[in-house]
């Protein structure tokens, strides 16, 4: 369907027997909405519908064609007719003008870097306010999820036929929490996201796939196993509560049992190994093995209640961590200390970053500088 088709198809959408049929406006989209409001702000809307219900757009560019090649070979002209047709066109490349510039305004749209995003199923991207509270409708009027604040929630009672995908985007300095369909919570931590099912498909897998750390506690369903995919490794699992952790800038993906069981393996299924709570798993890519080790979840787990808990962690990685939680920008002039070894905990909530790093600085003797958003260490 062209342009100008669609266009003429919303208009006829509005009319009822040749005239303006105002309760009908309730059932166009916002988009649709919104280019009617544009038409009659541009005195073309009463124009428009009546050469929406009268014409046949993929014809009238031939007739007019032809009518103009009739006209050449006659001694009188009819200026009128030809006119007529010509306005035709005139109002209908003002409305494609209208509607063009308004999509692309649209498509313009900035969006902020530290916006949590919601991608729907056709590239839409709604942008969530961790305050705010909003639902998350489809084209058709049918409501997917729903927002409140710091959260937001896929369970419904209407089913689906078939697997149709979200991804949530957390920026940094941001956590946020998503209810999916089958109940299972996940903690999204910051600078990650989540590519999801709207709803799980009974005789499917429950899979999801993981950029950055989560901490997921999965409803409990012998007959659809959940699986997390990060990284080229799979963890699967039927219920339970743990945490995975698999940053970009990580040589290592971490995946932390804090309750019931869970496998490990690789894309290719020839590294596996199960974990039992209290355990670590960690799968090293340059040496294609998983490493297990018996670990204090609290460390790996607390990040939900706004903790960062260092232990014998170096001042490289602390870095990195901070930047993520803190939504900055560390330069660091102290090479000498980049292999240096801390342990430390503070609260994001309670904390700045200027407490951090004062507290830092005062053991190993550095200076820094913040101006907005970028930290230079001295």
């Amino acid at each position: 369907m062209t342009l100008n088709s669609k266009l003429i198809n919303i208009l006829r959408k509005i009319t009822s027997e040749g005239n303006f049929d105002v309760s009908k406006i309730a059932s166009l989209s916002p988009e649709e909405q919104e280019l009617i409001e544009d038409l009659q702000s541009n005195g073309l809307l009463e124009e428009a519908l009546s050469y929406a219900e009268s014409i046949d757009i993929d014809k009238s560019w031939e007739e007019l064609e032809e009518k103009l090649n009739v006209d050449k070979k006659t001694i009188e002209i009819n200026w009128r007719k030809i006119f007529q047709y010509a306005a035709v066109f005139i109002c209908l490349i003002g409305i494609v003008y209208i509607f063009q510039f308004k999509n692309d305004k649209q498509n313009k749209i900035e969006i902020p870097s530290d916006a949590i995003q919601l991608v729907l199923e056709n590239g839409d991207i709604q942008v969530l306010n961790p305050n705010g509270k909003k639902q998350i409708i489809k084209k058709n009027g049918e409501v997917i999820a729903s927002q409140k604040e710091n959260e937001i929630n896929y369970q419904s009672d209407k089913t689906i036929g078939k697997l149709v995908y979200n991804e949530i985007k957390i920026p940094y300095g941001k956590t946020f929490k998503i209810t999916l369909s089958d109940g299972t919570s996940v903690n999204m931590n910051a600078g990650s996201s989540l590519k999801y099912p709207v709803q799980f498909i009974k005789g499917h897998n429950r899979e999801v796939i993981l950029e950055g750390e989560a901490f997921f506690d999965v409803e409990k369903d012998k007959a659809h196993p959940f699986i997390v995919k990060t990284r080229g490794v799979n963890v699967k699992v039927l219920g339970t509560k743990f945490n995975v952790s698999s940053y970009k800038e990580d040589k290592d993906i971490n995946t932390v049992l804090i309750e019931g069981s869970v496998s490990l393996a690789d894309a290719h299924n020839t590294n596996k190994a199960i974990l039992e709570p209290g355990e670590k798993g960690s799968w090293s890519s340059e040496k294609a093995e998983i490493e297990i080790d018996k670990v204090d979840t609290r460390f790996y787990t607390e990040w939900i209640n706004g903790e960062i808990v260092f232990r014998k962690t170096a001042f490289r990685d602390i870095i990195i961590k901070l930047e993520r939680t803190y939504d900055v920008t560390i330069e660091n002039n102290r090479t000498d200390i980049l292999d240096k070894k801390f342990n430390a905990s503070f609260n994001k909530n309670i904390e700045s970053i200027e407490k951090v790093l004062e507290t830092m600085s005062k053991i190993q003797g550095f200076t820094y500088k913040k101006e907005g958003k970028l930290i230079k260490i001295n």
